[in-house]
């Protein structure tokens, strides 16, 4: 009875060799993965992406090959208009009809190429955009090429008168440009130097006074002009 319990104790302390586990098919244990290392080993990019140092084409790269930050067609200059222009007066209109009130938008602006062309026109539009468009053709073909000398002055003084605006423009040498109101946008896109011009009316409509300015300039002639004509 003894020796039978003696020989179970020793089976029991006996340890039993396991039973070998196949690994065929099975992704190996590369070890434990340290701070800061990507899954699934050091260099390993995702599958597909060409790994970490072509990960979507790189670092900074972006569709198509153009870096972030850069634009497409950077090199293209917007081409100058030949006239510039300036908006002397805009006016909310307001028209009542039956079934309620229609707005619409007057501009009156000056337009010119500083080289001796200068016009006013005026136009009206449901919004601000046409009514500038179509002011712009009024004053491109209202527009008058003044007579200047080759300094860029008027070579004398003239005078007119619009409604109730009466204007006078003079040569001023060394002066620049003394002018205001509408009057001097008038002068500046006409390209016109050293000119003193003042209001003489008290209007205050930069319609009516830059239409006078405009009429004022039609007015200039030079000595050759002033013969041919007296010949006549």
């Amino acid at each position: 009875m003894t020796e039978t319990t003696t020989q179970q104790n020793t089976a029991e302390k006996t340890p039993s060799t396991p039973t070998p586990v196949s690994t065929a098919g099975s992704r190996p244990f590369a070890g434990a993965r340290g701070a800061g290392a990507p899954r699934g080993g050091a260099g390993a990019g995702r599958p597909g992406f060409g790994g970490a140092s072509n990960s979507r084409g790189g670092a900074g790269a972006r569709k198509g090959g153009a870096p972030r930050g850069g634009r497409a067609g950077a090199g293209f200059e917007r081409v100058r208009p030949e006239f510039d222009n300036k908006i002397i007066q805009i006016r909310r209109v307001t028209r009542v009809v039956a079934g309620g009130r229609r707005f619409s938008f007057s501009v009156a602006l000056v337009a010119g190429n500083r080289k001796g062309s200068v016009g006013v026109g005026i136009g009206k539009a449901a919004d601000t955009a046409s009514a500038i468009e179509k002011a712009t053709k009024s004053a491109k073909k209202n527009m008058i090429k003044v007579t200047l000398t080759p300094t860029m002055m008027i070579p004398h003084e003239v005078k007119a008168k619009e409604s109730s605006a009466q204007v006078m423009i003079m040569p001023a040498p060394g002066r620049g440009m003394v002018a205001g109101s509408s009057v001097r946008n008038v002068l500046e896109l006409a390209g016109i130097k050293n000119v003193r011009a003042k209001i003489l009316s008290g209007s205050k409509n930069k319609l009516n006074n830059a239409r006078a300015a405009i009429k004022a300039l039609g007015q200039i002639r030079t000595i050759k002009s002033t013969k041919v004509t007296s010949d006549k």
